[in-house]
């Protein structure tokens, strides 16, 4: 089970992550996904644990839990939306 977990700490690490999820299962990745230019947390990240139900306990416990001084928003990740849809671009000969 894949679960987004936002409005962390920007001080937050992955290793926070890990610690806070590992108390309701097993955690194959925890990641705090960190902005390309500024290298710092965008303020969100993403746990995955594989098996169902200690995800589901674990969205449970954490959803609305105030961690690092920020109340967490934690749910099952959705997939990433498409954004775009063949419409051309660089090196597109149609038009």
């Amino acid at each position: 089970m894949d679960i987004y977990v936002g409005n962390l700490s920007y001080d937050a690490t992955d290793e926070d992550l890990q610690g806070l999820f590992g108390q309701y299962g097993t955690v194959a990745s925890a990641r705090v996904i960190i902005d390309k230019m500024s290298g710092r947390s965008r303020g969100f990240g993403f746990v995955e644990m594989p098996e169902s139900g200690e995800g589901e306990k674990a969205i449970e416990a954490t959803n609305g839990l105030e961690f690092q001084g920020r109340t967490l928003r934690v749910n099952e990740s959705q997939p990433r939306p498409k954004t775009r849809d063949n419409r051309g671009g660089y090196g597109d000969k149609r038009r």
